[in-house]
């Protein structure tokens, strides 16, 4: 089996300073273990992870960009998630 022909996973990293991993990007290997093992190599090269995920990429599932409207319209018609929908002390000056 040739390195093209190995899959695509991607790689995710949490700093010392994140609570969250953060997608940093992509490489392929033959399997999990490697893939970490690389992604350690290529993307923690100064130290700067604590944590390191790898996910195959036929593994993740995202939706589509031409879907966006739908998908996150109907979070418009919720009154209560718009900032107008509350009344600021007269006290609070920075908001």
């Amino acid at each position: 089996m040739s390195n093209s022909e190995w899959p695509l996973w991607e790689v995710f990293i949490r700093s010392k300073q994140g609570l969250d991993h953060k997608h940093v990007g992509s490489l392929r290997a033959a399997d999990a273990e490697m893939a970490i093992e690389n992604a350690r190599d290529v993307y923690t090269r100064r130290s700067e992870g604590v944590s390191i995920w790898v996910v195959e990429s036929k593994n993740v599932y995202a939706s589509s960009p031409e879907d966006a409207e739908a998908f996150f319209e109907p979070s418009n018609s919720k009154v209560y998630r718009h900032p107008t929908f509350y009344k600021v002390p007269d006290g609070v000056s920075h908001m």
